[in-house]
């Protein structure tokens, strides 16, 4: 993708984000999280409610606003660590745009949420890694294990990679945290019996990068396993993979825990690409070309159906069936409520309740405790 294409697509990518932060009712993980968290997404989420609540006030942006900024960020980070594996401008640019239009990065960008700011960390680790600035890898590993509760994932695969790499200094520090993290609390639970929640996993990724990415991304993780050198990226991005198939196994998997370290591996799928297209003759490579175009244009066509999502519902017969119906039924029953003059009500839904209350309708128990 050269210049004359990536920056407009930039622009418009912008607009359609900003868009879906504004427009985009409370989700019942954030409403939760606004109101029982206490770690630095509720932080984040408050904040940007009580500096930009009312200059944003027919809007759902405030509390989004930081994770937007981060998330944009992030967006520049990626750029510039594809510096690192792709040598052709280009490249760099269609590597960039594929990591924006994953499903999983535009929601990252829109709904709040902790792998926004997670990933910037990594970036940063990976671009400091290259620069071979030891104390930047320290303190962003610091920083990790301070924001991250799963971060014992990042601190297992960096570990793992510094031993096969003999890489002393690098293996002494994740080595550290790593242990510092499972002696305090690892952050990722491990328990249960088998429960088949395999295929959920699975379900989870493919929504996370398009079915046909994914099954891409995992063609490439195993080729670079078997045949390709094994690079950091490489390392942290298979043993999240890795580790949360296994624990999918026995056990319910968190896929916020994982994804800040499975989706920046975008780049080692276009890497992979080339060398599978450039090798071969002209004659050849057309249906390398051609499958390359279908699996873009199933990944255009899910972030066009996301940024759009909301033109489904009168298309819908029963508006339930919307993957976006528990972000607006609470924000419709409560413009109803409020219609009627009615400022309260009871669900046994906990998160709905949050939702409820951050529109302005209370629970009536709440209502009756409080008189």
């Amino acid at each position: 993708m050269s210049r004359k294409y990536f920056y407009p697509f930039l622009f418009l990518y912008s607009i359609a984000v900003i868009y879906l932060a504004w427009t985009t009712p409370i989700s019942p993980h954030e409403a939760k999280i606004f109101y029982t968290g206490d770690g630095l997404v509720s932080l984040l989420m408050q904040g940007g409610k009580e500096l930009f609540g009312e200059m944003f006030s027919s809007s759902f942006i405030s509390i989004r606003i930081f994770f937007l900024l981060i998330g944009f960020v992030s967006i520049f980070l990626y750029y510039r660590m594809t510096w690192i594996y792709l040598k052709n401008e280009n490249d760099r640019h269609l590597a960039t745009a594929v990591y924006m239009l994953l499903p999983g990065m535009i929601t990252a960008l829109v709904l709040a949420n902790i792998s926004i700011l997670v990933i910037p960390l990594v970036l940063l680790f990976l671009l400091a890694y290259d620069k071979k600035w030891v104390w930047a890898q320290a303190f962003l590993m610091l920083l990790l294990f301070v924001i991250h509760d799963a971060s014992v994932i990042f601190f297992i695969s960096i570990f793992i990679y510094a031993i096969f790499k003999r890489e002393l200094i690098v293996g002494l520090i994740s080595g550290f945290f790593l242990l510092l993290t499972i002696v305090i609390d690892s952050g990722v639970e491990i328990g249960g019996r088998p429960s088949g929640h395999f295929a959920d996993i699975f379900g989870l990724y493919a929504a996370l990068f398009s079915p046909l990415l994914f099954v891409y991304f995992f063609y490439t993780l195993y080729r670079i396993l078997l045949r390709e050198e094994k690079n950091i990226l490489w390392y942290i991005s298979f043993i999240a993979l890795i580790v949360s198939l296994i624990l999918s196994i026995r056990q319910r998997v968190s896929i916020t825990d994982f994804a800040p370290y499975v989706v920046i591996s975008v780049v080692l799928m276009l890497d992979i690409f080339n060398r599978s297209v450039y090798v071969r003759l002209p004659e050849y490579q057309k249906r390398y070309k051609q499958g390359f175009m279908v699996v873009m244009a199933v990944l255009v066509i899910t972030a066009l159906t996301i940024v759009f999502h909301q033109a489904f519902f009168p298309a819908m017969k029963d508006p339930r069936d919307h993957f976006a119906y528990k972000l607006y039924q609470p924000y419709w029953l409560a413009q109803k409520l409020k219609n009627q003059n009615i400022n309260c009500y009871d669900t046994s839904d906990r998160k709905m309740q949050y939702q409820l209350r951050f529109y302005g309708v209370k629970g009536c128990l709440e209502e009756g405790e409080e008189q």
